[in-house]
């Protein structure tokens, strides 16, 4: 994959609103890893320029979610979907989700057209890696708080030691094992160098009602994704 005609796209790489930190290895594992009801639903991010909506499915595996992420901007007519698979992590009683593209795009992306990716927010995981987030159930809410490439590059300058990593292209993957790798995300779990991307989510429906938004405002939205 020819990475630098991609780069100009990472711009606009909402999911973490920049590039996230890569790592090779997950951070859940089957001590670690839970399940909880609340996750589950569609939630909602409204900005100025596009409404970006979560909508966290309980998948076929065992502790696994399905999470379709869809960006709508308010002046486009398009509409762009990604496809996760998510985990739910406890770590010192805090919860993080382990993010990884379903499917992968690599090899097969039309560099002159983004938009004809089935999966468009899968392609900007250039690479078939996962990415990791802290966040917090508020009343019926989700926080999220996200990781930025140029914040992490702080913690690799100031502690180069902090965890393993290497750098490819010029960006930073961790090589971490997920033991190693959730050591350093409880060290640094509440250090903005880290978790710097800040998003409140709110919660359009529950686990119950995943298919039956009764909002009007919503039901124009969720026509548009499903068309």
């Amino acid at each position: 994959m020819k990475i630098k005609k991609l780069l100009p796209y990472t711009l606009v790489f909402i999911i973490a609103g920049c590039l996230p930190v890569w790592s090779l290895h997950p951070l859940y594992d089957d001590k670690h890893q839970i399940f909880d009801k609340k996750l589950l639903g569609t939630f909602i991010e409204d900005t100025n320029d596009a409404n970006y909506i979560w909508e966290f499915k309980h998948a076929d595996e065992p502790n696994t979610y399905q999470l379709i992420f869809t960006g709508i901007w308010k002046q486009d007519p398009n509409v762009f979907k990604g496809w996760f698979e998510v985990h739910l992590i406890k770590l010192n009683n805090q919860f993080f989700i382990d993010l990884f593209p379903k499917e992968s795009p690599w090899g097969n992306i039309p560099e002159d057209d983004m938009s004809k990716i089935k999966w468009y927010w899968n392609a900007f995981f250039m690479l078939p890696v996962h990415t990791f987030a802290k966040i917090e159930f508020v009343d019926s809410n989700l926080k999220i708080c996200l990781t930025d490439d140029d914040d992490f590059k702080k913690i690799m300058k100031e502690e180069p030691n902090s965890v393993k990593y290497e750098l490819f292209d010029k960006m930073p993957v961790l090589t971490a094992s997920t033991k190693e790798l959730q050591s350093f995300v409880i060290k640094y779990a509440n250090d903005e160098r880290l978790f710097s991307n800040k998003k409140t989510l709110i919660r359009k429906t529950s686990a119950a009602d995943v298919n039956n938004i009764n909002d009007s405002n919503n039901l124009s939205i969720k026509e548009k994704v499903t068309n």
